[in-house]
């Protein structure tokens, strides 16, 4: 028998780190995503831990300014690429916001920690999502597209293609064959 997942990463990884947390009867406070308060000082050896338990679900502590920054710079793509609600706003405008920092300092920081630019990884991102919306929610590329902010279902066919070396609509047709010949076993 088979069966097909959906699930959130971030709704993961929240309950992995405080079940962790509550099990050690650490007090914390989740600031947003990926950043946690302590509100009590917890000792060397706990930390180390704690640390050493989380890394098992991969989950890494941040400790460079800058990487804990482009850390939040992919949380917030993610966030937005991901989300339900309509976020029909320009991406530099929403990460600026959200991050209280100018795109362009988060662009060029981005750039020289992960030697990729932001707009390459948004691309990566909605390719991802536009997968699971074809496998998980049968949904047709036109809602795809629509649901993923793109001008239309060319623009998605063509970054999926350049992204994936295969087109939306075949990566339709293999899943569909998946389906049929793991529905006959």
């Amino acid at each position: 028998m088979k069966i097909y997942l959906k699930f959130d990463f971030n709704t993961i990884c929240r309950k992995v780190l405080e079940d962790r947390l509550n099990d050690k009867n650490i007090k914390y406070r989740i600031l947003s995503f990926g950043e946690v308060e302590f509100l009590d000082q917890i000792s060397k050896e706990e930390q180390k831990a704690l640390f050493g338990e989380l890394n098992e679900y991969g989950i890494e502590i941040i400790e460079n300014q800058k990487s804990a920054l482009v850390q939040k710079i992919k949380d917030t793509i993610v966030d937005m690429v991901f989300s339900e609600r309509d976020v029909n706003v320009k991406a530099s405008v929403y990460l600026a916001e959200k991050l209280n920092h100018s795109y362009g300092y988060l662009s060029n920081l981005f750039s020289e920690v992960t030697y990729t630019s932001i707009e390459n990884f948004i691309i990566l991102q909605k390719i991802e999502h536009s997968k699971q919306l074809i496998v998980n929610d049968k949904l047709t590329l036109t809602e795809i597209a629509y649901r993923l902010n793109y001008s239309s279902v060319a623009h998605l066919s063509t970054q999926f293609k350049n992204t994936t070396g295969i087109t939306p609509s075949q990566f339709q047709k293999i899943i569909s064959k998946r389906r049929e010949i793991a529905n006959k076993k």
